[in-house]
């Protein structure tokens, strides 16, 4: 067996596990469910993504909600992030799917990782530095500058306050607001 048939493999279990773990205490509720579909998207995906020798797998991050896929990541061409495009809207149950790969030729990915990591570190640094964002659960990730907050927020003025934190920060070329507001019952 080669490598990636490998990794591939071994990836195919970890979420298995992951799943399956998860999916005994989904039973029996709606938005659970949808979360335990949603964990089988990304799954599946990733899998894909791992499977394809046009795409560095491991190198792309890929979360779905609601059955909207988003992926991200630096990828080494044009070619690659359409082929991962395609992976991605080729999985059974990804209703859409945002290509959010930056093409970062490989003699540059090192200097623009670490800059990456940089960037996000202090963008969480300030987040947390904040009582009321701290508590959010925002989650940030920098692809070649562009800082990408996801997570959950109570209302629109947080999701604000997330973007201005992050916009305030040394090095952030932009800021992609991926932020749900939660719903008022």
């Amino acid at each position: 067996m080669n490598t990636r048939t490998i990794l591939t493999l071994c990836t195919a279990l970890v979420f298995g596990g992951a799943l399956i773990a998860g999916s005994t205490n989904a039973l029996g509720k709606a938005d659970e469910k949808t979360q335990l579909n949603d964990s089988w998207i990304t799954v599946k995906t990733k899998i894909a993504l791992f499977a394809d020798s046009r795409v560095k797998g491991s190198e792309i991050n890929v979360e779905t909600s609601q059955g909207s896929v988003t992926i991200r990541g630096k990828v080494d061409s044009d070619a690659a992030k359409q082929a991962a495009e395609g992976i991605a809207k080729g999985i059974d149950g990804a209703k859409t799917v945002k290509n959010d790969l930056q093409v970062v030729a490989p003699a540059k990915r090192e200097a623009t990782d670490d800059k990456d990591d940089a960037i996000t570190a202090r963008v969480n640094e300030q987040i947390a530095k904040d009582a009321h964002l701290k508590k959010a659960g925002i989650r940030a990730q920098t692809n070649a500058g562009v800082v990408s907050l996801t997570g959950e927020v109570q209302d629109l003025t947080t999701s604000a306050q997330a973007s201005w934190t992050a916009w305030q920060v040394p090095g952030v070329k932009s800021v992609k607001n991926d932020l749900t507001v939660k719903e008022k019952v």
